[in-house]
Formats: C-alpha cells, sequence, structure tokens
C-alpha cells in the first residue's frame, strides 16, 4: 500500500502497470507490476519505430537512464519493489515463485523453436535463475542461456536454491538498474 501510494503521489496515472504477458501453455494473462515510468511510456514507445527498435535492441526495456523512467520508478526497480504485485499472479496460478522471466509475446516469438517450446512448458516465475544471476547486467543472449539451463534442469531442488539465492540478489542489488 505504501509503494502505492508513492507512485500515485509521484506522478500521475494508475499505480499498477498492466501488460500481456505469455504464461503456461502460452496462454496470455495480464503481469502486475508497480508502475515505474511516466504514464503511457509503454504504448508512446511501442506507437514510434525508432523507440520501439531502440526498445527492442535493448532487450525489450527502456535504457536504465531513460527520462521517463520516474525517480521512485527507479529506485523500485533497483530494489525489485516493482514486482511486488506479481504475488496475485503467482496466487491467480499464473506465474509461479520461481521460472523464466515473464516474456512478451513479441519476445518469445524471437527465441528458437526449442526454446519457445520449453518456455510454454513452465510457469515463469517472480524469481528465477537469471535475476540471481545478474538480472539487467545480464545480455539477452546470456539470459537465453540461463533460461535454456534453467528449464532443460528443473527440478525442486533447483528451485529451493533459486529462493535462498534472491534474498541477497535483491538486498546487495547486483546487476539492477
Amino acid at each position: 500500500a505504501v509503494i502505492a501510494l508513492l507512485v500515485k503521489l509521484t506522478s500521475p496515472g494508475p499505480a499498477i502497470f498492466r501488460q500481456q504477458r505469455v504464461g503456461l501453455g502460452g496462454e496470455l494473462f495480464e503481469v502486475l507490476k508497480f508502475r515505474t515510468m511516466a504514464n503511457g511510456t509503454h504504448a508512446a514507445v511501442l506507437d514510434d519505430p525508432e523507440l520501439r527498435a531502440l526498445y527492442e535492441l535493448n532487450d525489450f526495456k527502456l535504457a536504465s537512464d531513460d527520462p521517463r523512467i520516474t525517480k521512485i520508478g527507479r529506485f523500485l526497480r533497483r530494489t525489485s519493489l516493482d514486482e511486488l504485485p506479481q504475488l496475485v499472479n503467482v496466487l491467480r496460478g499464473q506465474m509461479s515463485l520461481v521460472g523464466v522471466r515473464p516474456l512478451l509475446q513479441n519476445e518469445l516469438e524471437l527465441r528458437s523453436r526449442h526454446d519457445r517450446d520449453l518456455y510454454v512448458h513452465h510457469r515463469p516465475g517472480l524469481t528465477g535463475l537469471w535475476q540471481i544471476e545478474g538480472r539487467s547486467s545480464v545480455g539477452a543472449t546470456d539470459r537465453i542461456k540461463l533460461d535454456r539451463s534453467y528449464l532443460e534442469n528443473w527440478s525442486v531442488r533447483s528451485n529451493v536454491k533459486i529462493l535462498l539465492r534472491t534474498p541477497r540478489a535483491v538486498l546487495f542489488g547486483h546487476g539492477a538498474h
């Protein structure tokens, strides 16, 4: 509630950002996050061919120094607190606590057939191998390798290890921006 209030007080627009992502079985679901950008930024980026190309080249993310990211948004991204509303997605059964990052449909389509097949056979997660191995500092190629490794070697034991390593990754902010 405090984070939602801070988002609302520091920039106009809703506190929660909603976006379609691909889940288990290839089904689309609405992922929830605290809004970290000026309201309407995502639509504006997608509508401008030049901005969209830069966004896609940056692994479907805005550059960390983009002026459209709000001050509170920078803090939320660095601490991963913007992801907390995804606990609702976990409770709804759309995500799990551990998995791969929930992908946009066009982001998933850029992956190999093998990687797409692996992805749709698991629920995306709130945390995962990518998040504990460097987060935003890990480029697209390495993130795909981490996702593939996680999905091909999935086990309860590996999930427990990832869960245990997540607080440290979040607290120290390694690779977050």
